[in-house]
C-alpha cells in the first residue's frame, strides 16, 4: 500500500481511508445498490469490461466496481502480498 491507496486492478486506485466495505456482488441487495449508484451517477466501474467480483462502498457512497476478487482487494488492504507460487509448483 503507497500513501493509502490500494490497487483494485488494471492501474485503478483507491483510498483506503474512505473505503467502508468491500463486498461480492452475488445478492440481489448489492444489484440493487449498484443499479441505484448507476442512477445517481455514483457508480465507478472499475472492471474494464471484465465480470463484477468486488463492490467497494465508500464513504461519500460512490459504489466502485472491481474485477478483482474482495479476498484479495482485503489482502491488499491489510498490507499482505499474494501467495506466491513456487517453481516447483507451477510444473504441475
Amino acid at each position: 500500500m503507497v500513501n493509502g491507496l490500494v490497487n483494485i486492478g488494471f492501474g485503478n486506485f483507491v483510498n483506503s481511508n474512505r473505503v467502508i466495505s468491500i463486498l461480492t456482488p452475488d445478492s440481489a441487495p448489492l444489484k440493487r445498490i449498484k443499479e441505484e449508484a448507476k442512477s445517481n451517477k455514483k457508480l465507478i466501474d472499475a472492471t474494464h469490461g471484465r465480470r463484477t467480483r468486488a463492490i467497494i462502498i465508500t464513504d461519500s457512497d460512490h459504489v466502485i466496481l472491481s474485477s478483482i476478487q474482495s479476498e484479495t482487494i482485503t489482502n491488499r488492504f491489510s498490507g499482505q502480498t499474494e501467495p506466491s507460487i513456487s517453481s516447483s509448483e507451477k510444473l504441475l
